[in-house]
């Protein structure tokens, strides 16, 4: 993995309290950026900060936020501004998912995925996005899913939410071009974290993907190896990015293939 060197760097991460956003602000901390966390629960941020200071003596700054409501996406970037004046690297990883049927599932559920899942982050990256189109600098690394590139049963609203992110990402890419600001979409597939405890309520999903399932750190420790080069999308584990192409090309193969093996949820 490349070595990748961080120091003087800041890095503003959503969802920072648990899972992927967590692991990779300790994964960035490690490599001596300044890390800025977000999310609703500021206990569980200082257990993230209490986390980095074992490994890392850089610079936390914590911010309780609902990054759904405009107003305190608002709030959140004047306070970072303020403070800090720039920013290198926005991490866009606060959302959850819900594997509800989609006739049965509950519509303010799925307002409420798009609200964070979507147009939060789209709100957020526009903030920070003209800082860095102004500086001529900076990354934008957004947290898509192989959900987004391949359908799958009971997750109809949390699928679109997340090609919404993808396909946001990859329009933005071009728009940013010009301006030397870099944007990757990350694309996991099922990660071990706390985000099944919501979308998977029956743990049937977990159950069943455990060989798919990839580990946090390690899925951190990839996304930050391509914080100084050009890679737009990292898509994981490597079956399932293969899997991703297929579908692409021969969508009728892939539906008789998934409805025949791959509903696991």
């Amino acid at each position: 993995m490349k070595n990748v060197n961080l120091e003087n760097k800041i890095t503003v991460i959503t969802g920072a309290s648990s899972g992927i956003g967590a692991e990779i602000a300790i994964e960035v901390a490690k490599k001596q950026s300044t890390v800025v966390l977000i999310a609703r629960n500021i206990e569980k941020l200082q257990q993230v900060q209490a986390r980095i200071k074992q490994v890392a003596d850089v610079d936390v700054i914590l911010i309780a936020a609902d990054m759904s409501q405009p107003h305190m996406i608002d709030q959140v970037y004047s306070k970072m501004k303020s403070k800090l004046g720039h920013f290198d690297y926005l991490v866009n990883a606060a959302g959850f998912g819900n594997f509800d049927p989609f006739f049965e599932m509950s519509m303010t559920t799925a307002h409420e995925m798009f609200d964070l899942n979507v147009l939060g982050l789209m709100y957020f990256t526009r903030l920070i996005g003209r800082d860095m189109m102004e500086a001529e600098s900076g990354k934008i690394i957004n947290l898509g899913s192989v959900a987004g590139k391949i359908p799958t049963p009971k997750a109809a609203a949390y699928s679109a939410t997340k090609a919404a992110v993808i396909q946001f990402s990859n329009v933005l890419r071009l728009e940013l071009a010009p301006f030397n600001v870099q944007v990757m979409t990350v694309n996991p597939g099922p990660v071990a974290t706390n985000f099944f405890d919501i979308a998977d309520k029956d743990g049937h999903y977990v159950e069943n993907v455990g060989s798919f399932m990839l580990k946090p750190d390690e899925l951190a420790q990839k996304v930050v190896s391509h914080f100084e080069d050009s890679k737009k999308d990292l898509t994981l584990p490597f079956s399932l990015n293969i899997a991703s192409k297929f579908y692409l090309l021969f969508p009728s193969i892939g539906d008789y293939i998934i409805m025949k093996w791959g509903d696991k949820k």
